[in-house]
């Protein structure tokens, strides 16, 4: 019995040291995605958010301590909260109440969303703004071909009612615009929901410009299909001479990561 005791004692050390080596590890995931949003000036100073999910049952994900430029914020200094938007650690810093109202909503309803990512960008508002959403105008824009969904505004997300709207209008996208607000992205990955909103921030940029230059052309909708299909299905069924790129995403974020050891290293802290 002692042996049977002992080593589900010992079980139970393992996952917990586990479970503790997989937070630090998204800790400074999260911490690197803070300081990319701001490296590539997607804040609006430290009134957007994004969160991560953490392992386990209870629900509990890391979202950014209120009041923080997103240049400060550290693996430390993150708050780990419940899906009642309450700190489950002691920390010195408070949370965002729009944050928790979107992320909690997300979190809550879809198992691949580990993280949501928020921005109020001058070209995601301006798009989100207009009644044609996100057009194919571009290569990059067709990575979200059929892929955005979109959600109308009932102003500051502090009512609770609005989770369940949200929740129904994400559905099973990755992308939301938020009419009238700005953008969000869901991944299974921290660097899964950057990379959509990096280039989903360019699509937004780049149609702006084009709509400005004069009338738009657009590829037929069979080519937007086959384009979007090989940004996200890189792994099927490839016909004759056809090549994929699966390791695009996991090659820039990698290059990305070094970018910060080179210019923000303290984002580990």
């Amino acid at each position: 019995m002692k042996d049977i005791a002992g080593a589900a004692t010992a079980t139970g050390h393992a996952a917990l040291i586990e479970r503790s080596a997989t937070e630090q590890r998204l800790r400074q995931e999260l911490a690197a995605c803070y300081r990319l949003i701001a490296h590539f000036r997607m804040t609006d100073l430290i009134f957007t958010h994004i969160s991560v999910r953490l392992p386990g049952p209870e629900h509990h994900f890391l979202i950014n301590p209120y009041g923080l430029m997103f240049e400060e914020i550290s693996a430390s200094n993150l708050v780990k909260i419940g899906l009642d938007g309450r700190a489950v650690e002691p920390s010195p810093y408070p949370v965002n109440p729009a944050g928790f109202v979107i992320h909690s909503a997300i979190h809550g309803a879809r198992d691949d969303a580990q993280c949501v990512l928020h921005t109020h960008t001058k070209a995601g508002c301006a798009v989100a703004a207009q009644a044609c959403g996100l057009l194919p105008v571009n290569q990059i824009s067709l990575e979200f071909y059929g892929r955005v969904a979109y959600h109308d505004y009932e102003g500051i997300a502090l009512d609770l009612d609005e989770q369940q709207r949200l929740v129904r209008d994400l559905g099973d996208k990755p992308v939301l615009m938020l009419r009238n607000h700005g953008l969000l992205t869901v991944g299974e990955t921290v660097a899964q929901a950057f990379l959509r909103m990096y280039y989903l921030e360019k699509a937004c940029e780049i149609q702006l410009a084009a709509q400005a230059g004069g009338e738009l052309v657009l590829p037929a909708a069979s080519v937007c299909e086959h384009t979007e299909r090989q940004f996200n299905d890189p792994g099927r069924a490839l016909v004759e001479g056809e090549l994929s790129d699966p390791d695009g995403p996991q090659l820039a974020w990698a290059a990305l990561l070094r970018l910060l050891d080179r210019v923000a290293p303290d984002y580990r802290n």
